[in-house]
């Protein structure tokens, strides 16, 4: 047990399912199907892939809430890049 690791704070249940409703309503308000979140992940796979080589099964899109003058759906990418 690191020193740290006595501050964390545990993730309740309800922390949990208030984070799960989170991204359900970002999906649901973001009006993207799943066969275009998955067209999109086939495109930016090609595209990055023309580049450097990418570990695919790491890939991981999620669409997250930005707030900056109002409320805004980004779509966040993490790509592993193999070396």
């Amino acid at each position: 047990m690191s020193f740290l690791s006595l501050f964390k704070k545990e993730s309740t249940s309800k922390d949990v399912a208030k984070d799960r409703l989170k991204v359900v309503l970002i999906h649901d308000r973001s009006n993207i199907s799943p066969s275009v979140m998955e067209k999109i992940r086939e495109d930016i796979i090609k595209s990055i892939s023309k580049y450097v080589d990418i570990d695919v099964e790491s890939l991981n899109l999620e669409m997250a809430e930005v707030e900056d003058n109002g409320r805004r759906t980004a779509l966040v990418a993490n790509i592993p890049i193999k070396r």
